[in-house]
């Protein structure tokens, strides 16, 4: 029925920035160059970078009975993603996250709304196996979610899907392995950046971080900003550039490399060429406000990639 379904985190951002001067309390205001309403999470704009480069692409998530839940699903479907397993909470209000800016780097505040009532429960079982890959995003955002994850992959594997996931940040800093390790173990291809890497490890030393987590069961590819990214599969390093753009923020640009690399590998390019598209999917996306607005097609993705 679908190339890709999407499990995850879906709300509006509110980008503001660059804040080039400490934030100070006692109602005291600052002003900034710009500020744009997006739509955020993890989740939604890979789904959305991934239907960018043409995969049909089904999302499964939460949002509230709200004007943000209103805005996320008609964002969703304006850019090519099927929202009917997209649950309305009667009772929960949708996220809502605010992104400061500064130079590459990012402040992000959420109220998390909705996110922990996200379940398993909330995946239709009939769309999961009927998919070429599933993909979750913001693991510890979602403990619900992220406590039947592993059922939700071994159901997908069995209908011959491969998976996929981005932790993303831990707000707790505790990065817990009681509920990762056994998702890892039927994860396909793990996307965390550089910080996540080095936190789920311990590990200062990136590519060995890699290494370590690939021993765990998946492919681990690491995004690494202006230096670019990396695979490791436990034995086996393997590099891509990026490239080399003026960013306006860097918001959801690891999604959107997440996107690439998923596109790639279900148009069977290789895990190097995959690499490298991913790596030009992940800068490019960088060119624009937010984290959809500058997502590059398939077309340029390859044209660019190193």
């Amino acid at each position: 029925m679908f190339d890709l379904l999407v499990l995850g985190d879906a709300n509006p951002d509110v980008v503001v920035g660059p804040v080039n001067q400490p934030l100070v309390f006692g109602q005291r205001e600052r002003l900034v160059p710009t500020g744009s309403l997006c739509l955020g999470g993890s989740a939604a704009i890979m789904a959305c970078g991934a239907a960018r480069l043409g995969l049909s692409v089904a999302f499964a998530g939460r949002i509230g009975d709200d004007p943000a839940g209103i805005f996320v699903r008609s964002a969703l479907e304006e850019r090519g993603v099927d929202t009917s397993a997209l649950v309305v909470d009667p009772e929960l209000p949708t996220p809502l996250t605010t992104v400061l800016t500064s130079g590459t780097d990012r402040a992000i505040l959420t109220a998390s709304g909705c996110l922990a009532a996200t379940s398993s429960n909330d995946v239709p079982r009939a769309l999961l196996r009927s998919v070429r890959h599933v993909h979750a995003a913001s693991f510890y955002l979602m403990p619900g979610l992220a406590a039947g994850l592993a059922e939700l992959f071994k159901e997908a594997r069995n209908a011959k899907a491969t998976t996929s996931l981005d932790t993303n940040d831990d707000p707790a800093d505790r990065w817990e392995r009681v509920l990762l390790d056994p998702v890892l173990r039927v994860t396909d291809y793990l996307f965390p950046n550089a910080a996540e890497a080095h936190a789920l490890t311990g590990h200062p030393v990136l590519a060995d971080a890699a290494g370590i987590l690939a021993r765990r069961g998946p492919l681990v590819v690491v995004k690494n900003g202006a230096e670019g990214a990396l695979a490791h599969d436990g034995t086996t390093l393997s590099t891509a550039p990026a490239l080399a753009v003026d960013p306006v923020d860097t918001v959801g640009a690891g999604d959107s490399f997440d996107a690439g690399f998923v596109a790639a590998v279900l148009r069977r390019t290789g895990r190097e060429r995959a690499l490298a598209i991913a790596a030009a999917c992940g800068s490019l996306s960088t060119r624009a406000a937010g984290g959809t607005a500058a997502q590059a097609d398939w077309d340029l993705a390859v044209e660019r990639a190193a």
